[in-house]
């Protein structure tokens, strides 16, 4: 279990902050959210701002002391900044290198010679799903979204039509398959077998994100037919160029990162022994921070470099690729600030305990509760944990086979319909460029769909094997 997940679960089953009844805290969420719709497409007001209001209002509908309610939200906001916001810097860093160097420029062009008209956005799908196998979904995001930006601009793709099959690519491996935090405290919760889960879980995945990504984005085009933002998207700076880093060195540049943490999943899964040299020379090389700060290094050797870029004008790549996320940053830690208000107001634990008497089948159970607490949270890794330790003592009797498809039932209903209190649904629309509302008809969309599709999946291998 990563850091992350650990102090999530520590979040979730910490002593509320308040006496409140299931009737009131249902109502406190309920007005908390209203408020950050209100706000924001109301009144206009920055995300930023509208979260920060929304969490107080949920406390103070909750009937919580407001100065733990404020200890609650700046938690939220300062671990989700730790969690990602380094992450989210260090690969404005890196995309900023690979586009100003030409290399960005280089894969677009590469990519849309072999994979142009109809293949694209399948192209995309399956980019996504290789390169968000062994990564926070946070992180495929930051990595991946740039280049989805620029293939549309170039090739003059609908936005939706080539950012929703990358974003299902993403989601579904962060739900459904190890090595991700999520199934892997699940599979530990339910004592689950890791390799038929695996299995099972690529499966389950395929036609998932099929289904999620290339055929739905063909509607998400029509309902949300926006272009890619400026803003997000460097001028093609190749032209100005004499040569540029070869497609080799970039894309090698890229994957680094995902290398490395695919190589540390896989070490402590083969060696399983934290006290191991090896698994602990892993540990270091393949967490996040040090693979996306090897990338940024060997990018200035393997993209700034080739480019011809001198000393002062890599450190002004640095600045200029730190410019424009400090909007991203505030919003998706306000995000998390949010989340943790709700967990720590105990409406996590509310929902498990109204879930208690529910007598249905346990895979659709496992799915519900998790939708629930996804619902309620925003987290789909509390949601993973919280839903995994409720159904735990449901998988004693179960087959292997079964024990493997509750693991995917839980992960599925984490998954279920972003909205306004998951950091997730923030960071897409800021790097997106859309409304609150268009956002919602795409990426809450897609999210929804995953999760009822994989969902039914797994019921119906339930009833196969």
């Amino acid at each position: 279990m990563t850091r992350l997940s650990v102090e999530m679960l520590a979040a979730d089953t910490a002593e509320p902050i308040t006496s409140a009844g299931h009737a009131q805290l249902g109502l406190a969420v309920l007005a908390g959210i209203a408020v950050i719709v209100l706000l924001i497409t109301r009144f206009r007001l920055h995300p930023f701002l509208a979260l920060t209001i929304g969490s107080l209002a949920l406390g103070v509908f909750a009937g919580a002391p407001l100065d733990k309610v404020i200890t609650s939200f700046t938690t939220g906001l300062g671990a989700t900044v730790a969690s990602v916001g380094v992450l989210i810097a260090l690969g404005a860093i890196l995309g900023r290198m690979l586009a100003d160097s030409g290399g960005a420029d280089q894969i677009v062009d590469t990519i849309l010679a072999k994979a142009g008209g109809r293949s694209m956005p399948w192209a995309m799908v399956l980019i996504a799903s290789v390169i968000g196998l062994p990564l926070f979904f946070e992180v495929g995001v930051v990595l991946l979204i740039p280049v989805v930006l620029m293939v549309a601009k170039r090739g003059n793709y609908s936005l939706m039509r080539i950012g929703i099959p990358a974003l299902a690519g993403l989601s579904v491996m962060h739900g459904l398959v190890p090595p991700h935090p999520g199934p892997l405290v699940a599979i530990d919760a339910v004592d689950a077998n890791l390799g038929v889960t695996l299995a099972l879980g690529v499966l389950v995945a395929i036609p998932t994100v099929v289904i999620a990504g290339p055929v739905f984005s063909r509607f998400a085009a029509r309902w949300v037919d926006v272009p890619a933002p400026e803003r997000m998207i460097p001028q093609r700076p190749s032209e100005e160029l004499e040569r540029r880093p070869g497609f080799g060195a970039t894309l090698a540049t890229i994957l680094l990162p995902v290398v490395l943490m695919l190589s540390k999943a896989l070490v402590d899964i083969v060696v399983d022994d934290p006290t191991h040299t090896v698994q602990r020379v892993f540990d270091v090389v393949g967490s996040p921070l040090i693979a996306m700060l090897s990338a940024v290094l060997v990018g200035i050797f393997t993209l700034a470099r080739p480019a011809g870029f001198a000393k002062d004008r890599i450190s002004g790549l640095v600045e200029k690729g730190l410019a424009p996320i400090a909007g991203i940053l505030l919003i998706v830690g306000a995000g998390g600030g949010f989340k943790q208000t709700l967990i720590d107001c105990g409406v996590g634990q509310m929902v498990l305990e109204i879930s208690e008497d529910w007598s249905i089948p346990a895979l659709l159970l496992a799915w519900l509760i998790a939708v629930a607490i996804r619902l309620a949270t925003g987290s789909a890794t509390v949601a993973t944990v919280s839903a995994a330790g409720l159904v735990a003592p449901l998988a004693a009797d179960m087959s292997t086979t079964h024990t493997a498809l509750l693991v995917l039932a839980i992960g599925a209903g984490s998954l279920f319909f972003s909205h306004v209190n998951d950091a997730g649904f923030w960071l897409v629309k800021e790097y997106f460029g859309v409304s609150v509302g268009q956002n919602l008809k795409t990426w809450s969309v897609m999210e929804t769909l995953i999760s009822v599709v994989a969902g039914g999946l797994v019921l119906l291998l339930s009833l196969i094997l």
